[in-house]
């Protein structure tokens, strides 16, 4: 293997390895401070508190989308929110 390949085979085990991580640490739900407001007012497209964050709310508004319920939409939010 030249040195080319096995670098790209290592950029790709340690995105691998860092995305396992993070998505098994999500947090499922709405957890402390101003997360849970963020969620509900990005998933009704609401107004948050000043600046508001719009952009964020956009973003997470079309990841919400792919929630399969209610349910699942602090999770979808969660997991764009590093």
């Amino acid at each position: 293997m030249n040195y080319k390949r096995i670098n790209i085979i290592f950029g790709w085990l340690a995105f691998s390895i860092a995305a396992f991580t993070y998505f098994s640490t999500v947090e499922p739900t709405a957890s402390f401070w101003d997360c849970g407001e963020f969620i509900a007012t990005s998933f009704k497209l609401e107004v948050g508190h000043p600046p508001g964050a719009p952009f964020f709310m956009i973003i997470a508004r079309v990841f919400s989308l792919f929630a399969k319920d209610a349910a699942h939409v602090a999770l979808m939010i969660n997991s764009i929110s590093a």
